[in-house]
């Protein structure tokens, strides 16, 4: 494990990893009283680990509340991590800053989930698309014109929504320009947090065949974030259940739906709705409520809601070990395996 600062590079055991991160946290402290002092931290995420190759997309998944926004933000350095590695391209960005960061940026973007509080209500919609371009190359709104106008018309807009501004739109196209915009630098990683969650049902499909239809145009790799499985299995190849800032499973998709092995990923998938009728499935109720990340449980985060806890589960925190092929999970169940 590579900790020190001076780790800029890494040799990578496959050529095609775009993106690896290493037992990423992410504590926010919390400070009380008069003087403000520290009594503890809010574990938002909490040691997580996964890897991302080219032209995949990873599917991050869990209850709100969980860390995977925040775990998407800390790995596009929005925000710093408190520990943990972060390696784009085999290149150490966990600890860049300055000119280093704003050069680095060029290549990794986000989807924001709010398409409407993402953009610049004063921004015309050609501004806001041709902004991250202005930032990195010399050139003016007239000379980029050209370019802008052609994005917007490939996520489905039209050439002359160029001069109209956000409140114009639906929440569909809002989130086209979004894309748009993300895709401006021609990145090679995009973040999508959430990114049809705030649409209605009706035009989730067509963003999410959009971003798939992108992903084979301009070669891009996806860290997908969301809490509806039927939407990650739809667009992931490897997929990343999230629970109290925990990573608790990791594998492909195949293996994810048709096996899923942690008691937290199972009942998740029982709660997917199925299409035909005559097919009777078993839902799996979780009592209780998600604890309070400020005071999480000790042992196994899950055990004050997992319905095959054993008593071992309130004193050992299990960790994450691959128990079939590209299939890891954290439970003691499987400890022996």
């Amino acid at each position: 494990m590579m900790q020190t600062d001076e780790v800029k590079k890494k040799d990578l055991t496959q050529k095609d990893t775009l993106l690896e991160v290493q037992n990423l946290k992410k504590y926010y402290p919390i400070h009380t009283g008069f003087f403000k002092r520290k009594t503890g931290d809010v574990k938002a995420v909490d040691d997580i680990s996964l890897t991302l190759r080219k032209g995949e997309t990873f599917g991050l998944v869990g209850e709100s509340g969980c860390g995977k926004s925040t775990a998407g933000r800390t790995i596009l350095r929005l925000t710093d991590a408190t520990d943990g590695n972060i390696f784009f391209e085999g290149e150490n960005i966990t600890k860049v800053s300055g000119s280093k960061l704003r050069k680095a940026r060029q290549d990794y973007q986000m989807v924001f989930q709010d398409p409407y509080a993402s953009l610049n209500p004063k921004m015309m919609v050609g501004h806001l698309v041709d902004e991250p371009i202005r930032n990195y190359r010399n050139k003016s709104h007239k000379d980029l014109k050209p370019e802008v106008q052609h994005l917007l018309k490939r996520v489905g807009l039209r050439e002359k929504d160029y001069y109209k501004y956000p409140h114009e739109f639906s929440g569909g196209q809002r989130q086209r320009i979004g894309i748009a915009r993300a895709l401006a630098l021609n990145p090679k990683l995009i973040v999508a947090d959430e990114p049809v969650s705030a649409l209605d049902v009706s035009i989730q499909s067509q963003v999410l065949n959009l971003l798939k239809e992108l992903q084979e145009e301009f070669d891009l790799t996806y860290l997908f974030i969301a809490h509806d499985l039927s939407v990650v299995k739809h667009m992931s190849d490897q997929i990343g259940v999230m629970y109290l800032g925990k990573m608790v499973e990791v594998g492909d998709n195949e293996s994810i739906y048709r096996e899923p092995l942690h008691p937290y990923t199972q009942a998740l998938i029982s709660a997917i709705p199925e299409p035909n009728p005559l097919i009777k499935k078993e839902r799996i109720i979780l009592k209780g409520d998600v604890p309070n990340p400020q005071n999480p449980p000790r042992g196994c985060v899950f055990h004050t809601r997992c319905p095959m806890a054993m008593e071992k589960c309130k004193e050992f925190v299990p960790q994450l070990k691959e128990v079939r092929p590209n299939h890891q999970v954290a439970c003691l169940l499987y400890e022996n395996q």
